[in-house]
This record gives structure tokens, sequence and C-alpha cells, in this order.
């Protein structure tokens, strides 16, 4: 395999343009240590990250919803992983998780069929606009599909430049493996070209 050109950058390498972000959020995470090599793109990216990830409407439990459906359709292992982390220390058991792989009941299907939407159309249609404002606000389904940019532009770096998952989160998947749910003949399933992320 060609190693990538982009790695995750060590602390020793660390731009000094940027020193300030080391020791935040960038500096725990391999997708901000690859973004690193652009400082510019990673100073600029740090506001609307707060905002996406701590700040917007869609409240911590949906927000996963939304990044892990979008882990799933980009074949993403590396946010699926560390979303699934995120996902447990909120509470959200195992089978809760596992069912946005495929298309889960109720609330949580209302933002995967969104997520899917955005990814296949380009789009939510009004109708399904609608029905989004009136479970979760007509702000949190602008943040819903700010969301799915984010982790869209994520998606790009990550699979582009190859950035392994982190050595925390990777252990923890190994210790602590996703449990799958005993198959529902009656749960829509992907269709091929939208397989799930493997392990």
């Amino acid at each position: 395999m060609t190693r990538s050109p982009c790695p995750p950058i060590s602390d020793a390498d660390w731009p000094e343009q940027i020193s300030d972000l080391r020791d935040g959020f960038a500096g725990n995470l391999n997708v901000y240590r690859t973004m690193a090599h652009h400082p510019a793109l990673l100073r600029a990216w740090a506001p609307l990250r707060q905002h996406i990830v701590k700040d917007n409407r869609l409240g911590p439990v949906w927000t996963e919803v939304v990044i892990l459906r979008t882990a799933v359709r980009f074949g993403s292992n590396y946010e699926w992983a560390h979303h699934v982390s995120r996902s447990r220390a909120l509470g959200m058991d195992d089978a809760r998780i596992a069912a946005i792989r495929e298309m889960p009941d109720g609330e949580d299907g209302l933002i995967v069929r969104a997520v899917d939407a955005l990814i296949d159309n380009k789009r939510l249609t009004l109708d399904q606009e609608a029905e989004l404002a009136t479970v979760i606000g007509r702000e949190a389904v602008m943040d819903l599909i700010a969301t799915v940019g984010f982790y869209s532009v994520l998606g790009y770096l990550l699979q582009t430049y190859q950035t392994p998952i982190d050595a925390h989160i990777d252990a923890e998947m190994v210790a602590n493996p996703l449990q799958e749910v005993a198959e529902n003949p009656a749960r829509e399933k992907l269709p091929p070209n939208q397989s799930k992320p493997t392990k």
C-alpha cells in the first residue's frame, strides 16, 4: 500500500502557527492531526466544529445518529468507531447503534432517511423537511444538513489520507466490539452499494 502523504502530525512536527490548537481538540484526534498539514484550514475549521459538535440544535444523541449514518454511507471506519464510542458514552445501547447500519424505527429512522436523502439526492424534499421540522425543529434540520456536510468533508480527508483510527478507540473496539442484534426481517436493508463499515 502506498504510504499516505499526510499522516497524522506528531507533536514534534506540529505547525507553530496553530500551536494553540494542539492541546485542545486538534491534538486529541488523528483526523485533525491530518488536517494540520494545512494549518489555515484547521484554524478556519475550529469555530464551525464548535457549532457542529457542541452547540447545534440537534442535541448530542441525534447528532450521533446523523454522524453514525454518514459514517455508514461513506464506509468510514474511523468515524464509525469513534462515534460508536461517543454514542455509548451518551447512553445509547449497542442495539440502537447497530440499527443505524440498517434502517431503525421511529425518530432515528426519520433522521437516517434524511441523511440518505442528502447523500443520494443532494436535498431533502419539502415534505421531508416539514416532517423533520415538526419533530426536531427547523434550526435542527439546518444543523442536520450542516452536520452531514461537515462529516462528509472529514470522510473525504480520512479516506484520501488513510488516517488510522486513534489507538485508544481501536483498543476499545477490540475489547468491547459492537454487539450485533438479531436480524429483523421487517427492517429495511441497505442497497448493495451502501454496505456497512467493516470492523
